[in-house]
């Protein structure tokens, strides 16, 4: 007769980071939990970009704290660049060697009447690709351009490979935010430990993208 033990497997170590990045434009400090239930405690100074990355957050079911003190007197460039650079930076750092991990994720994302598509690879290669266009110069007090800015902060300092492309839309308000929630969706996919291949590198090459992630732009 077989015996029965009570072993439980070994405890996921904790997915968590924090990043403090200082330049003579920004202050940002952020915390991240990659295995949280969806709280977004944000300040960017932007209140438009608050909303989306508290969409983020709540979607991708990931704790995110922002604090970003910003150079808005000249505009929101800095602000929403560097914040984008900051969060990438602590999800790689929480990622680590993204041992176990799903890697790819991917979602459509409805709004009204507007549908993106967000497919994602945490490969630590780096690549945006950016299919979204806007009617509108300004949402809220933020610049339209400069959410690919962000998205491309993100992807470069995360070490993603990231497609983001609004399939149709007429809502600059929707479409942005169903990014963001296409995004968090996708995040939360690729994240997640695979339990069939918990403990391994998901690469045939034993590592991914051979270096460590990118520290993102200056």
């Amino acid at each position: 007769m077989t015996e029965m033990t009570d072993a439980t497997p070994p405890a996921l170590p904790a997915r968590r980071a924090g990043v403090e990045r200082v330049t003579r434009e920004t202050r940002i400090r952020v915390d991240v939990d990659l295995d949280g239930r969806g709280r977004g405690d944000v300040r960017t100074g932007l209140g438009f970009l608050d909303h989306m990355l508290e969409q983020l957050a709540r979607h991708g079911l990931i704790d995110l704290m922002v604090r970003t003190e910003g150079d808005l007197h000249i505009d929101g460039h800095h602000t929403t660049e560097d914040t984008g650079i900051a969060i990438g930076q602590a999800v790689a750092q929480a990622l680590g060697d993204r041992r176990g991990i799903q890697r790819y994720g991917h979602a459509y994302v409805p709004m009204d009447e507007t549908l993106t598509r967000v497919a994602l690879d945490l490969s630590n290669r780096p690549y945006l690709v950016w299919k979204v266009g806007f009617s509108r110069d300004k949402l809220g007090d933020i610049d339209t351009e400069l959410f690919r800015e962000w998205f491309q902060a993100f992807a470069q300092a995360a070490g993603a490979t990231l497609h983001v492309e609004t399939i149709y839309g007429e809502n600059n308000h929707h479409i942005v935010e169903s990014c963001y929630k296409a995004l968090a969706r996708a995040l939360r996919t690729a994240v997640a430990i695979d339990p069939r291949q918990a403990g391994e590198i998901p690469s045939t090459k034993g590592t991914l993208g051979g270096l460590p992630a990118p520290a993102g732009p200056a």
